[in-house]
């Protein structure tokens, strides 16, 4: 097959095989550079929840075999103290003060979620200047609590000690604790998994990483069919989109055959990478195998169309689905809005806006926010004020990407004075401003030439303590 563009001449017999490909909604450039961080959901998001493994930052819920508030507030509040006495005690580690005999003089009931809350605290003061001594302090309290009476670290307490090795790009006493993890018998899971993935790709061990992965017999991969699924999830969910290509290649050597999520997360790989020969054939692929297309086959083929300007064949496809008792959903129609918002064509948005009312779906955040984006892009501000005001209507409460949107658009319209009343608008419906939305106001009264109200802004920004250490990094 040749490039998207055959897609609308091919549609009636590529049905039964599309598949998900992924990019980000909304991910508009209103500073002359791509965002990297819009806020909204990846069209891959699906395919990740599909299979709800977290991310290796996510430790907030791991409390191992202990429940918080299964024992009373109160317990956690003396957790929360002794954990504060403990780092008081780390802190003083050094030549003439021995820590290990400093805690044991603290004489503390040492629990799964003491150690938990004692390694967390110190994940989130590593900066580029403690990095060695955070990681020391942390290994050293993990060496201790391991050896107290009762207690016994779980996988949960291995990660994130893992996890501030990583931060404290610690890369070899990661991998020995890898190593001391497998040897006490402990699984190796999507978790594990991530956390070096994440850290080793950056120092180029990404390949490594795999390896190990693939060969490892104490692999975790549950819920998923078979541990290539695991590894290629994972690494779906870093973007390491080259190394899926690894991987794939690695999975048939081994005569493992791919499943309708293997060929989502390929076909993703194959788009990010812009490679769509690739992606047609895959397609082939998959119908050869027998393989039925899925709620996410028809979300990215959506988004293709649509981010081809192809409104009729995308209508087909919504008829399509319902033919076959696939009825399109919200994220179906928010889909196929974003990519012909991308196009340009904006009075096809309306029309697929429009439908999916008619289909009885009611535009949530994401959509009302992508609809608002184009029309701000397009510089029709009027229209998306329209917008903005009957989300609020129909009970849509504005989040940060909204109101981010909106302050561009009054900006560009010169309605600055208004721009600034959002910003303290947005702060008084506890919608809490990011530096983007900071970064776009600041911007745009400096390149109007109000440099005071550039300044007022910065020094509100400085009293409420919000991305301080960003300012000049970004120039502001």
């Amino acid at each position: 097959m040749n490039a998207i563009a055959l897609f609308g001449a091919r549609m009636a017999h590529k049905f039964s095989y599309i598949s998900l490909v992924s990019r980000k909604l909304c991910d508009w450039s209103f500073d002359g550079y791509k965002s990297d961080d819009n806020g909204f959901q990846h069209i891959e998001e699906p395919i990740k929840k599909l299979y709800k493994i977290s991310g290796a930052d996510s430790f907030d819920y791991e409390y191992g075999d202990e429940d918080p508030y299964s024992k009373g507030s109160w317990f956690f509040e003396n957790v929360k103290f002794d954990a504060a006495r403990v780092l008081d005690v780390l802190r003083q580690d050094g030549p003439g003060f021995d820590a290990k005999a400093g805690l044991c003089e603290l004489h503390l009931r040492v629990s799964g979620l003491l150690v938990k809350e004692v390694l967390k605290r110190i994940l989130r003061n590593i900066n580029d200047d403690n990095k060695m001594r955070c990681a020391k302090l942390g290994y050293k309290f993990f060496v201790w609590s391991s050896q107290q009476e009762n207690y016994r670290h779980t996988v949960n307490i291995y990660h994130l000690i893992m996890k501030i090795f990583a931060d404290c790009e610690e890369f070899k006493a990661m991998w020995r604790l890898l190593d001391e993890m497998v040897e006490n018998g402990f699984p190796t899971t999507a978790r594990t998994f991530n956390i070096l993935i994440c850290t080793c790709c950056g120092a180029g061990l990404g390949r490594r990483v795999v390896e190990r992965f693939i060969k490892s017999k104490a692999f975790n991969y549950r819920p998923f069919k078979h541990s290539y699924n695991a590894i290629l999830h994972s690494l779906l969910a870093v973007g390491e989109y080259k190394l899926i290509e690894w991987v794939h290649q690695q999975m048939l050597i081994e005569h493992h055959y791919p499943d309708t999520l293997t060929f989502n997360i390929l076909m993703c790989a194959k788009y990010r990478l812009n490679k769509l020969h690739d992606v047609h054939r895959l397609l082939d692929e998959m119908a050869r195998s027998g393989l039925s297309p899925d709620l996410y086959t028809y979300n990215i083929l959506l988004h293709v169309l649509g981010k081809g300007n192809k409104p009729l064949p995308a209508l087909k496809l919504l008829s399509h689905m319902k033919e076959v008792s696939v009825n399109p959903s919200n994220l179906h129609f928010t889909t196929l809005i974003d990519g012909l918002s991308h196009a340009g064509n904006l009075d096809a948005c309306k029309y697929f806006f429009d439908e999916m009312i008619k289909s009885g779906y009611l535009p949530d955040v994401v959509c009302y926010t992508v609809m608002i984006t184009g029309y701000v892009v397009a510089g029709e501000f009027e229209k998306a004020q329209e917008l903005f005001n009957e989300m609020i209507e129909r009970g849509q409460l504005p989040n940060v990407y909204t109101y981010n949107s909106m302050i561009r658009g009054l900006c560009m319209a010169q309605r600055f004075e208004e721009a600034r009343s959002m910003l303290k608008e947005m702060e008084s419906r506890g919608c809490n401003p990011n530096f983007r939305v900071y970064k776009t106001l600041v911007r745009n009264l400096r390149n109007a030439g109000k440099l005071s109200e550039a300044h007022g802004v910065i020094k509100e920004m400085t009293k409420k303590g919000h991305y301080v250490h960003r300012l000049k990094v970004q120039g502001i």
